[in-house]
Order: C-alpha cells, then structure tokens, then sequence
C-alpha cells in the first residue's frame, strides 16, 4: 500500500497542477470578458450565479477528486456563459454569420449555450452522483433529473431575479427574442444535450473508480 501511494503521488500532484491550469485559464478569460461588456447591468445578473459557483466547484473537485475532463468540461461552459454575458446572449453578433447561413430568424447562440449546459456538465454531475450511489444506471437516470431540475429552475430564477431587480432589462437578459416558447425550447435544448452525454458515457460503460478513502481517482 505504501508503495501505491508512492507511485501514484506524483501522478495525482500532476493531475491538481491540470486542474489548478484550467481554473486559472478560465479566471483570465472571465476577467478579460468583464472588461466593458456591452450591458454591465446584463452582466452583472448574469455572473451572480458565478460568484456563487465557482468556489463550490472548486470545493466539489477537492472534495471528490474530479476526473481532469469533467472539470475542463465544465470549464469551457463557463467560458463560454462568459462570452455570452459579455455580449448578451440576445445580441452575440459572432453568431450572426451561422444565424444567416442557417436562416435562422433569431440568434440561437443561447440555444446552443443550454444545449451544451446538459452536454458538458454532465460528466461532472454523473461524477459526483456515482460517488454517492455507486450504482451505474441510477447514477445516470439522477444525473439526468438533475441537470433538467437546474435547466428548468434556472429559467425560473433568471425571470424571477430580471423583473425583480430590473425589469427594463427584462428582455435583454432573459434573451428571448420575441419567441413566447423560449423557456420551454432552451429547457429542451439543455435535456437534449444531457440526453447525448449520457448515452457516450453509458456506451463507454465509464464508472469512476475509488481508493481506500472512496475518493474519486482522475481516471476520465
């Protein structure tokens, strides 16, 4: 046993040193994004859940010891709610040229932002819900409860907290572009996503495996 913990050493400090890179590449993007974003107050009610977050998911990643690709994963989402609180998601003119090869009649980048929310966060919630359950299949069923939860409450929140605080920016920030089903087709995009994710970690049969102190190794 002392001759595992030896050789593995210096392999799990590589692993944290992975992690650590991908959480300070993410800090820089945020903050070069929170220089001048085109609505501060849009951005500002964008990034609360941020603030609150982002130190849980890094207490998450100490506590279970997450595999390297759910942490950079959950990451690039980031980066990405990032790009999209700068911008708005409503007006992410970077997305104009798919929405007119497309022939879109709206900007869907937020669309595709909750399709990758249930894609990419998947892994990291599965992670954390195998940890617990150590069952395969409710491991998964639970993960995908969960991320439909999170999809279908934030859009509660995001309208509760828009016409508390500031209802002029109502339909900035709630990005729905004149679409009365917005809620209901990002909430779809987010079980979509999810679905997908699901069905790649099912068909690779992955199940984080576990030392003697049940923490999660970064085998992903």
């Amino acid at each position: 046993m002392f001759l595992y913990h030896k050789l593995t050493k210096p392999y799990q400090n590589m692993l944290t040193m992975r992690h650590k890179s991908i959480y300070a590449i993410y800090i820089i993007v945020w903050i070069l994004l929170a220089i001048k974003p085109k609505y501060f107050e849009d951005w500002l009610l964008e990034n609360i859940l941020v603030f609150l977050i982002f130190p849980w998911v890094i207490w998450l990643d100490n506590r279970y010891k997450l595999s390297f690709v759910a942490i950079l994963l959950f990451m690039i989402f980031g980066i990405l709610h990032a790009i999209g609180a700068h911008f708005t998601y409503a007006q992410m003119s970077y997305f104009d040229g798919i929405t007119a090869f497309f022939g879109f009649e709206r900007n869907n980048f937020d669309r595709v932002v909750h399709f990758l929310f249930g894609l990419l966060l998947f892994p990291f919630l599965y992670e954390i819900c195998f940890h617990h359950l150590r069952k395969f299949k409710t491991s998964l069923l639970f993960t995908c409860t969960i991320i439909i939860s999170i999809s279908a409450l934030y859009e509660i929140l995001e309208w509760v907290v828009a016409m508390t605080f500031y209802p002029e920016l109502g339909i900035s920030f709630l990005g729905i572009q004149g679409d009365v089903w917005d809620a209901h087709k990002d909430t779809i995009s987010a079980i979509l996503g999810a679905s997908i994710s699901c069905f790649l970690i099912a068909s690779r049969g992955y199940r984080p495996t576990f030392d003697d102190n049940k923490t999660a190794k970064r085998q992903l």
